[in-house]
């Protein structure tokens, strides 16, 4: 299918040009500890769940070993997952349909939902106190890449206010996901659309203004999940389930904590982020309810996501849900 067709081919090289880097969480000396490679979609303060189990030791209270790597889209976890580099991967649900519809034998099945709103913003040159999203006909806007769940829902919004995304806005979507701020602070578009922490320090650089929100917009939508190729996961249900609960803990602490101690935890996962900024996006995603509560992946979030899919004409043919979902290792 379109999405993934040259992924395979480029595989590695993809990912070493996308800059991955490894997130160095906790020592990990105990060598009972079994050893997890996990390859998220982006770093950002938007997964302080997940960053919560590293920092605070779940994972090794669990017997998991955590490698992470940034692969800065879910076209290059696919990569990874595919290649066999990454045994779990963590980006939207949407790259799990197009693997499937590839006709792929060990295709990827999500087994834990961590987000359930958009977790991007709209952030425009000018100050706008009181905006409407009817105000980006005719402007130019850095936006995602195509067929990835950032820019398919906020595209879903944009129809939602009665925006054509094809005719209404001009949208840039040739400057990869890791440098689109910097594109904008560098001067290219009237708006961009942003991941925390990115959002926020181009605010405080004096380069931008927050002035939408695509997640408290767009709804509910299961935002990002964890997946595993099919063979992996018939193979480590225990594996999984231990890493399932260690997430789940992680959540459990961000519904009972403030922002503020939050921030604190996840702090060294940003050195270059400011204490008060994490807690002022950790904030910011905590209002408008982006954090689940648990894993469970619900299947009205995958028929919510299929729909988008199919509106922006990125979906060859439905999936069920009980082919790529899997909720037996999460807490209902």
């Amino acid at each position: 299918m379109k999405k993934l067709k040259g992924v395979m081919a480029v595989g590695l090289t993809l990912c070493l040009t996308a800059g991955i880097f490894f997130i160095a969480g906790c020592e990990k000396k105990d060598s009972n500890l079994t050893k997890v490679r996990l390859n998220e979609v982006a770093h950002s303060i938007f997964y302080a769940p997940q960053y919560v189990a590293m920092e605070l030791g779940y994972f090794e209270e669990e017997g998991i070993d955590l490698e992470v790597t940034t692969g800065f889209g879910a076209d290059k976890v696919t990569t990874a997952l595919i290649s066999g580099d990454a045994d779990i991967g963590f980006m939207g649900p949407e790259a799990t349909i197009y693997l499937y519809n590839e006709g792929s034998e060990d295709y990827a099945v999500n087994f834990a939902q961590l987000t359930q709103r958009a977790g991007n913003f709209v952030v425009s040159r000018k100050k706008q106190d009181n905006f409407k999203w009817e105000e980006l006909k005719g402007k130019e806007i850095i936006g995602g890449r195509p067929g990835g769940m950032p820019e398919m829902v906020f595209e879903y919004v944009l129809k939602k206010h009665g925006l054509d995304p094809k005719t209404d806005v001009n949208l840039v979507q040739n400057i990869d996901f890791a440098n689109t701020s910097g594109a904008f602070v560098g001067g290219t578009g009237e708006y961009t659309v942003e991941f925390e922490p990115s959002a926020t320090l181009i605010e405080e650089q004096g380069a931008g203004y927050v002035v939408a929100s695509v997640g408290t917009e767009s709804g509910y939508v299961p935002y990002t999940a964890y997946c595993a190729k099919k063979s992996y996961l018939d193979s480590h249900k225990e594996l999984l389930t231990a890493f399932t609960r260690a997430i789940e803990k992680g959540q459990k602490y961000v519904k009972e904590h403030t922002p503020a101690e939050i921030a604190k935890i996840i702090a060294p996962q940003f050195k270059d982020t400011d204490e008060k900024t994490i807690e002022k996006i950790v904030k910011r995603y905590a209002e408008q309810d982006s954090y689940k509560e648990t894993t469970y992946f619900e299947e009205d979030g995958f028929t919510l996501i299929q729909d988008i899919l199919e509106e922006a004409g990125e979906l060859e043919k439905r999936v069920e849900y009980n082919e790529l979902v899997t909720t037996e290792f999460s807490t209902k």
